[in-house]
């Protein structure tokens, strides 16, 4: 006979989901420290109060497995992306992609030109990750060298990469957002503009504002890292050959798993003919371990020492230990504890929305998993959306804004901790300049409130 699991009631739900975020808001804030820590303290006294609830071990240990199997694809991903980094360093790919980006880039324009052109490739590939791991760390060289801000930098990198996610029928999160809404991918796209589109409009205008005080970069400076750039590397036409190969396989519809191993392939078949020095066993070495830059140039050797299979350990222990943390909140029952009782007392198409959107971004904070903070929304509030006579695509818009934007703020969200290690700027640093992220939800909020945009299943009278 099996014995009944414990009921969690809603104000238990809340002291749980309250406490946790103390836990890791004093450590990863207030102390400074990385998130993998206060997590793993989170999660310990999680199992006491489990045990003491009445839950047996089993429940908490099939807790784990539950959460850690919705990672294994994207920390799958996230080895080869690693892989990719150091390949495309290796055989002169980024460094190329630094060399004609001072050439092509405007130096006083630098950070909206770095936003438009990262939107405009995001939208044909389809991939805000990566968007970051390759245009992102090239251009994180230009403006480093520029002497910008690396938060900045970051910012409206992402920023464009997330403009690009959320406008591509290639993007993963938009075609999930639209399938659990059960809308029209191609309406949901259209639907979404309406405040993705002003969000990005505000954001190309402040990072137009911010880039005034850079437009005296040290011409000099530059002059000194491209003649580094082509002492070490092998600077070539052939390197975009890598970048169209992703435009190819994305408008071919082909998975990311198979498109990544694709681009190591044909990357290191380009960088063994153009380099005799580069050989099978170095490869090896530098898909294994990353590629080490030694330039005596301390600004590149910085930027370019990165990658490989061992260079995304840190950052996807910090994913196992989150996704091991949303397992216990999601199987345990404290998640829906507190989500269940919202969707009973939501009346208004404002505060309907408003309210998925920051149940998006609470499960982003306490699970960080991107995908959860779409599904499991979308599940809570999609009878109650059909019930208030608003269309899919309004829910599949809330889940977007408030779900794949703003995991890319959660230092131990799955797309923060990626974007802190294919950058090296810390979540926090950077958190304040995603701009598109930052205004997403906003624009959001407000459609949702004067009904602009907003979709109905029939005339409301």
């Amino acid at each position: 006979m099996n014995k009944q699991r414990p009921k969690i009631s809603l104000q238990e739900g809340i002291i749980v989901l309250l406490t946790l975020l103390s836990i890791m808001a004093a450590g990863i804030i207030g102390l400074g420290i990385t998130p993998e820590v206060p997590i793993l303290f989170g999660i310990m006294l999680l199992i006491f109060w489990a045990w003491l609830r009445g839950f047996s071990w089993d429940d908490i240990h099939e807790s784990f497995s539950i959460g850690i199997k919705n990672g294994i694809v994207p920390l799958f991903i996230f080895l080869l992306i690693g892989a990719l980094i150091g390949v495309w360093i290796a055989t002169g790919i980024i460094p190329s992609l630094m060399v004609f980006g001072f050439k092509l880039i405007s130096i006083r324009w630098f950070l909206p030109s770095v936003f438009v052109v990262c939107a405009i490739v995001g939208s044909i590939i389809g991939s805000a990750f990566t968007i970051i791991s390759t245009l992102g760390i090239a251009f994180m060289g230009i403006g480093l060298t520029m002497g910008i801000n690396p938060a900045m930098v970051a910012g409206a990198v992402l920023s464009g990469a997330v403009f690009g996610d959320k406008s591509s029928p290639l993007s993963a999160t938009n075609n999930l957002s639209a399938a659990v809404a059960d809308a029209d991918l191609i309406d949901h796209i259209k639907n979404i503009m309406w405040s993705t589109l002003p969000a990005s409009v505000v954001a190309f205008i402040l990072y137009a504002l911010m880039s005034q005080g850079n437009g005296h970069a040290d011409l000099h400076r530059i002059q000194g890292t491209i003649q580094t750039l082509h002492q070490n590397f092998n600077i070539t036409p052939w390197a975009i050959i890598p970048v169209i190969l992703l435009f190819i396989c994305a408008w071919s519809k082909i998975p990311t798993i198979p498109t990544l191993f694709i681009n190591i392939v044909v990357s290191s078949g380009i960088g063994m003919i153009q380099d005799h020095r580069l050989n099978l066993v170095r490869l090896n070495d530098v898909i294994q371990n990353g590629y080490v830059a030694r330039t005596h140039n301390p600004q590149v050797d910085t930027l370019l020492t990165r990658g490989g299979i061992a260079g995304m350990m840190g950052t996807m222990s910090l994913i196992f230990v989150a996704l091991a943390l949303g397992g216990i909140l999601m199987h345990l029952g404290i998640v829906d504890a507190v989500i269940s009782p919202l969707t009973k007392r939501l009346k208004s198409d404002g505060n309907l929305i408003t309210t998925v959107i920051a149940t998006c971004i609470g499960v982003n904070i306490f699970i960080g998993e991107q995908y959860l903070s779409i599904i499991l929304p979308a599940n809570a509030f999609k009878k109650t959306f059909a019930e208030n006579n608003l269309a899919p695509v309004a829910l599949s818009r809330a889940l977007e804004d408030g779900g794949t934007v703003i995991n890319y703020l959660v230092p131990w969200g799955v797309a923060g901790a990626f974007v802190t290690n294919a950058l090296g700027v810390p979540t926090i640093h950077y958190l304040p300049f995603v701009f598109v992220s930052l205004f997403s939800p906003v624009f959001s909020i407000i459609s949702a409130y004067t009904g602009i945009g907003i979709k109905h299943l029939k005339p409301v009278k």
